[in-house]
């Protein structure tokens, strides 16, 4: 069976760019009448400047089946950064191997006591991140941090470098449940100029990754886009398609789509406002891939400020993280009452939005009527 990154290059991905910013009141209607979208067609009419005048009803209907799959339940997970040594060189990334950032490596003792901390504060639910470096995978570190987390925490999913079916396989076996990759953008052109050295420079092998975790055994693949880098609607366009090839071709895994807008960053990086959906936008952006995409966990961090989060709980998110520190070891060094650093971090990969600790976050879900699950799923 064709792969994605061979299936990609035929979509015609500009040119629904093109007629999304084209469509029209009456064009929209029939979709806004049905309450889903059955095509990529549909969710270019769903990206337009037309479907942003109807936020509320898109909204409403977008809240409506996550409800219908996933009930009034938000997830709630973090992430824990093991090292952000990297050997790529990525122009919008803390991590990037050309910035003058503190480069620290966690211990697995330290990555357990911080998986400890994070328990404390009622998260069940851990994302172990790393950058991307050929140690981490080469000598069984990432499978030893799983194991040592898994006795602590109930669910366990990794992002870290792509890598081959074999490679995946062991963490697999050690109890990781979910692979995420980002494709980072998907407008190749822009990907090669943001890509400038290391692996990551591997378009098409990266577009691939997800499928070759499928084949490793893992149970939940999550994919995204990081909007600011290109046209967000063109963005969202592939990572619908992306989404939609694989719950056509892995239609027993659980899809999680993630939809993380560009913070600053280390080395100066900017994002580039021309490519950055404003909040409406980024709304309805939600909304769209919603509604074409029922089934899929939608993911939502705290890249996002707290206001704008609190308005995603009843918009079709179904999983936030809470209380998250992008530096490795990060937690060790927080105010544990107040749950905020004690000390700047200056090896984060980027500085988040959304500063409140875990409590709160529950709180604000349960305030609007739904219910916050701390443990992994």
């Amino acid at each position: 069976m064709s792969t994605f990154s061979t299936v990609y290059p035929q979509l015609p991905i500009a040119e629904l760019v093109q007629r999304s910013l084209a469509t029209t009141d009456a064009q929209l209607a029939p979709i806004l009448r049905r309450g889903h979208a059955t095509s990529l067609e549909d969710v270019a009419a769903l990206l337009s400047p037309a479907a942003a005048l109807q936020l509320p009803a898109l909204a409403e209907r977008s809240g409506e089946l996550a409800q219908r799959r996933f009930g009034r339940a938000i997830r709630l997970f973090a992430p824990l950064y093991l090292s952000n040594e990297c050997v790529n060189v990525c122009t919008y990334c803390g991590f990037s191997r050309t910035n003058q950032i503190p480069r620290i490596t966690i211990s697995v003792e330290h990555a357990a006591r911080e998986a400890s901390l994070l328990r404390a504060r009622g998260i069940g639910s851990l994302l172990i991140v790393a950058g991307e470096h050929p140690k981490f995978v080469s000598n069984g570190y990432v499978e030893a941090v799983i194991r040592a987390v898994l006795p602590i925490m109930a669910d366990v999913s990794i992002e870290i470098g792509p890598l081959e079916t074999p490679a995946y396989v062991p963490m697999v076996a050690a109890g990781c449940a979910g692979l995420v990759v980002y494709q980072e953008t998907y407008h190749e052109p822009t990907y090669r100029a943001v890509h400038t050295a290391g692996p990551k420079k591997r378009y098409r092998w990266r577009m691939d990754a997800a499928e070759r975790g499928l084949a490793a055994g893992f149970r939940r693949l999550g994919i995204g886009a990081l909007y600011g880098l290109h046209d967000f609607r063109f963005e969202a366009l592939s990572l619908a398609a992306h989404a939609d090839h694989l719950r056509r071709t892995c239609p027993d895994v659980q899809l999680a789509i993630s939809v993380p807008r560009l913070r600053p960053a280390a080395g100066e990086f900017q994002p580039d406002p021309r490519h950055v959906p404003g909040d409406a936008e980024f709304l309805g952006l939600i909304c769209a891939l919603r509604l074409f995409l029922p089934e899929a966990d939608i993911i939502v961090s705290t890249r996002e400020s707290a206001a704008l989060r609190d308005r995603m709980v009843s918009l079709g998110v179904t999983t936030m993280s809470a209380g998250a520190s992008t530096e490795p070891g990060g937690y060790s060094d927080f105010e544990q009452e107040a749950w905020s650093p004690a000390r700047a971090q200056p090896g984060e990969q980027f500085h988040i939005a959304d500063e409140r600790p875990p409590h709160a976050v529950a709180e604000m879900i349960r305030r609007r009527g739904y219910l916050p699950v701390w443990q992994g799923v």
